[in-house]
């Protein structure tokens, strides 16, 4: 069986397209912004918040789950999501590299 396209790229650079595109849809960044306002939260409570349809939200929140930007724990017959830090921690480093990179670099 012949290699995928990602096998040619560093882990990191496959998480962090991973999470990119988690983060490539504004009701997804809605989600995110939600969650870090209230701290925690139940799936009905985001659907309360955004405009959006139950079975939509709950899609989005698995991509967001998916790419390991937010956790869930089972509550009851709810799932309480919350904000996982050590994506965020992850984005923070690299977009900390990028920028230092970018402020010293001489181009056109």
């Amino acid at each position: 069986m012949g290699a995928t396209k990602t096998d040619h790229f560093t882990d990191q650079q496959n998480k962090i397209a991973i999470i990119a595109k988690a983060l490539g849809h504004p009701a997804r960044i809605a989600i995110i912004e939600y969650l870090l306002k209230v701290n925690a939260c139940i799936c009905s409570d985001i659907v309360d918040e955004l405009p959006l349809a139950q079975p939509t939200i709950s899609q989005h929140l698995k991509e967001l789950k998916n790419a390991g930007l937010i956790k869930g724990s089972i509550e009851g017959t709810s799932i309480c999501y919350c904000i996982n830090e050590e994506t965020f921690s992850l984005l923070k480093e690299y977009f900390a590299n990028i920028i230092s990179t970018v402020a010293n670099q001489k181009c056109c």
